[in-house]
């Protein structure tokens, strides 16, 4: 590639890498305490909500405290739970667990169900009134660093660069945004927190980092379906006992409803699809009548980061910090982690606004990192910190009973348990697939159940053909000997959009990437069991456009 011209710089006192909830209370915060702090948000989505993807109920407590009269506001916050509900399913019947049965942390009762895509974009709006500027379409893609190593900021990256890796006639060089401070808030497995985290080795003497993959679709049902502020969790079928996993379903407002599932990524049959094991769930006798008459509006996929307490890695280096998802807060049996995300966001804001204020820079924001686990965040992953571990070693029936006795307990403030290990990361926990048996799925009847083709275009998704493929694969020999050989090809089931295939060609199989189908969802980056599979993000603007998710 021919030499680049020099990038143009901007400087900040903060920069913030992603407009989700935790970024963005981050920068209301700072604009909050102190209206002369220059704050820029990056975001890679197309707009502020184009990639943004959860359930979601939310805890109202990040919001209570960033913005206290938002009740009294026109907001996207508009439906409060009034049925909570929790079931175990097995193939045609349906447990309900009583209510009383559940600790009282899992109560959704005082959450409302939103678009978290709708209430970013709502948040957008409130950070911009206070003088943030948040540029969308520009993906953050290289950390600066200064002379003595430490985060200065970030660059987007280049546009208009073909997939030979030449300046195309629209080439544009992409902008570095330098900053004394650096607050990452990516989601989960982002990128440069990735990066971040093993060059600093934040994760040495943590547990390893846990996932799940969450799938989504939004429907609108028919009037005589719909049950306002209903909130519905299942655990069991479709998925065997040692399977982690479960569904969620949300009636929100104008007869819309979110169903999801989440699998969690430790599983170890390479022949199971969580996509199909979705589509299958959807099929119970509890759920399937609820679409009847209805149109499936929107579909989507992303990672959760499921390790909670023990796998949260040191959150401060020099320069900056990780929030949000990039920092692993989300609370696995709420299946919530927004509200840890945005008081992150606030946390970390309060830090960096005092050694502004100090006249500091390009330091670590130690009291940030001291201080989280005496917070609202640390107590409330404190008391969960066992279920996930309880699950993954003794299945699904066994470890959800375990789990929520040692919840009630530790509502009391104590477990005899202490704190419990995850033992492998998910790339390690395949089997062979000589040891396991295919999978057998049913055909998608284009009414309930869908093919993810279809379900892709749903997303919105839309990338730039002509740019290099965002999907890295370091060795494609050790892809053939070991992923496909010993693994029987599992990316081109574990990938929600079909981004992977294993094709015949010339009597030999060959790895195909569609990498204009990616959702950016991770999964490739967390499941492949060699790692030999890095996602890096795409030209900004790139990827799923979700319009209310």
């Amino acid at each position: 590639m021919a030499e680049l011209p020099a990038r143009e710089a901007m400087e900040f006192d903060v920069v913030v890498v992603g407009a989700g909830p935790a970024g963005l209370a981050a920068a209301i915060r700072l604009k909050q305490i102190n209206s002369d702090i220059s704050v820029v948000v990056v975001e890679k989505g197309s707009e502020v909500g184009a990639h943004i993807l959860s359930g979601a109920v939310i805890d109202p407590v990040g919001i209570d405290r960033l913005l206290p009269d938002w009740r009294s506001e026109d907001t996207p916050i508009k439906t409060a739970v009034t049925d909570d509900r929790f079931y175990y399913l097995s193939p045609d019947s349906a447990l309900r667990l009583p209510n009383f049965m559940m600790p009282p942390l899992m109560s959704n009762h005082g959450n409302y169900i939103v678009s978290l895509g709708s209430v970013c974009r709502w948040l957008a709006t409130k950070a911009e009134s206070l003088g943030v500027e948040i540029y969308p379409g520009f993906a953050a893609t290289e950390v600066l660093f200064d002379a003595n190593g430490a985060v200065a900021g970030v660059a987007t990256g280049d546009m208009g660069v073909g997939k030979n890796g030449e300046p195309k006639d629209n080439f544009t060089r992409g902008m570095e945004l330098r900053a004394k401070y650096t607050l990452l808030a990516e989601g989960a497995r982002g990128n440069l927190g990735k990066q971040l985290i093993a060059k600093f080795g934040l994760a040495n003497e943590r547990e390893p980092q846990k996932f799940g993959l969450g799938l989504k679709e939004l429907w609108q049902v028919a009037p005589e379906k719909y049950r306002k502020g209903l909130v519905q969790h299942t655990f069991g079928w479709p998925l065997d006992n040692s399977t982690g996993g479960g569904s969620f379903l949300y009636h929100l407002d104008d007869n819309l409803v979110s169903v999801g599932f989440v699998l969690h990524l430790n599983y170890s049959n390479p022949y199971l699809s969580p996509f199909e094991e979705f589509q299958r769930f959807k099929t119970h006798p509890l759920v399937r009548d609820t679409f009847a008459g209805g149109k499936r509006l929107a579909y989507g996929a992303r990672a959760l980061t499921e390790g909670g307490y023990q796998s949260v890695p040191k959150l401060s280096f020099p320069g900056g910090v990780l929030i949000g998802c990039d920092a692993g807060f989300m609370n696995v049996p709420r299946i919530k982690g927004s509200h840890n995300a945005m008081l992150s966001g606030m946390m970390a804001a309060e830090a960096a606004a005092a050694a502004l204020s100090a006249g500091r820079s390009h330091d670590e924001l130690a009291e940030y990192e001291a201080n989280w686990r005496a917070s609202a965040i640390g107590k409330d992953l404190w008391r969960v910190r066992n279920a996930k571990p309880l699950w993954s070693k003794f299945g699904t029936l066994a470890g959800i009973a375990l789990g929520g006795l040692d919840m009630w307990t530790n509502t009391f403030g104590f477990s005899v348990l202490g704190t419990l290990k995850h033992g492998k990361p998910d790339y390690a926990t395949l089997k062979p697939a000589s040891e396991r048996t295919p999978v057998a799925y049913p055909k998608p009847d284009g009414k309930l159940t869908f093919d993810r083709l279809s379900s892709v275009f749903l997303s919105n998704t839309n990338h730039e053909e002509d740019q290099p493929v965002h999907l890295h694969v370091a060795d494609l020999a050790l892809q053939k000997k070991s992923e496909h050989d010993v693994f029987a090809g599992p990316s081109a089931r574990y990938c929600p959009a079909g981004v992977y295939e294993w094709v015949e060609e010339s009597g030999s199989p060959k790895f195909v990437i569609n990498a204009q189908n990616c959702v950016h969802c991770k999964t490739c980056d967390i499941k492949d069991p060699n790692q030999n599979i890095t996602w890096v993000p795409p030209e900004g603007g790139g990827g799923p456009n979700y319009p209310n998710m």
